[in-house]
Parts: C-alpha cells; sequence; structure tokens
C-alpha cells in the first residue's frame, strides 16, 4: 500500500523550514504531493509557476516528491489524488489552533482524511516565507533560510541597492 501525504501552502517562497519538513515527511510517507496553492485573494511575491519551478529545482529528481498546484478545496484534491493524509507544519501554539479548526473541519467533510501535524525543527521555529521575504526586500543576509536556488529568485526581486 503505497502512503501518499499531501503538504499544501503558499510557498511565496519555499524556506529550508518547508524542506525540513518535506525530508523528514518521507520518514513516515511513500510519496509527498508538494501542493503549491493557487490563492486568487493572496498577491504573491512569485507566480504559482515560479514557485512550482523552485521546489521542483530545490527537490531536484526525487521520485517520491511530487510537485502540483491545487485550486479549489484541498479536501477535494486529496480525495482526487488518492491519498488520505494532510500534512502540515507547526511552529508555535499560535498555528495550532488556526490548523486544528482546518483539521477538523477537513476531518468532517471527509472522515477518511486525516491531517498529521509535524514540528519543525527548532531551527526552523520562527522562519517563515514573510519573514523571509521581508528580509530580502531590505536586502538583510537570508542565505541560511532558503536553498541558493531560491536566494537567486530573491535577489532577481530584490537587487541590492547601489551603495
Amino acid at each position: 500500500m503505497n502512503r501518499t501525504a499531501v503538504y499544501p501552502g503558499s510557498f511565496d517562497p519555499i524556506t529550508n523550514g518547508h524542506l525540513d519538513i518535506i525530508q523528514r515527511g518521507l520518514h513516515a510517507f511513500d510519496t509527498i504531493i508538494v501542493a503549491v496553492a493557487k490563492n486568487s485573494s493572496k498577491k504573491g511575491l512569485f507566480s504559482v509557476e515560479e514557485r512550482v519551478d523552485m521546489i521542483r529545482d530545490v527537490v531536484g529528481d526525487n521520485p517520491r516528491i511530487i510537485v502540483d498546484t491545487i485550486d479549489g478545496l484541498l479536501i477535494d484534491y486529496v480525495m482526487r489524488k488518492g491519498a488520505r493524509v494532510i500534512l502540515r507544519g507547526l511552529r508555535a501554539v499560535s498555528d495550532f489552533e488556526y490548523e486544528f479548526q482546518l483539521a477538523q473541519m477537513n476531518h468532517t467533510v471527509q472522515k477518511e482524511v486525516e491531517t498529521m501535524f509535524m514540528m519543525t525543527s527548532v531551527r526552523y521555529g520562527y522562519l517563515s516565507s514573510s519573514i523571509v521575504k521581508e528580509m530580502a526586500s531590505l536586502n538583510g543576509p537570508i542565505s541560511e533560510f532558503v536553498p541558493e536556488a531560491v536566494l537567486k529568485k530573491l535577489a532577481e526581486k530584490f537587487p541590492k541597492a547601489e551603495e
């Protein structure tokens, strides 16, 4: 039996914290589908296509990691993919409250789908895409927060100011 989990998010951009959850998730699942959300109410720094390309670039050709896009209800997507687990990373108690509500709602709609919460590694407990974008926009040091390919893409979005 193939154990597949869907790891949804905006990944705008993908960070080392996201990659940590993916890599650790592979210890529990045969396949992880990284589902990049198309959220029309949010204006992302990167287009959905750019985010998908960055994720594919950093995860390489690992056949156990599938990168896809999701438009619509997550629970419907999970069912279409034949998965039965939604994988979510948690950084703090504040994350848990919101994620718990979503997990309960999804489980109410589809009883056979569970949400698995994975605590972030201590070194990424504070890390978010929003913080990375803000640091990058101010030309701050972000090399320890994102993979090299993402660092290059952020540099294109936020060129260094002339000294």
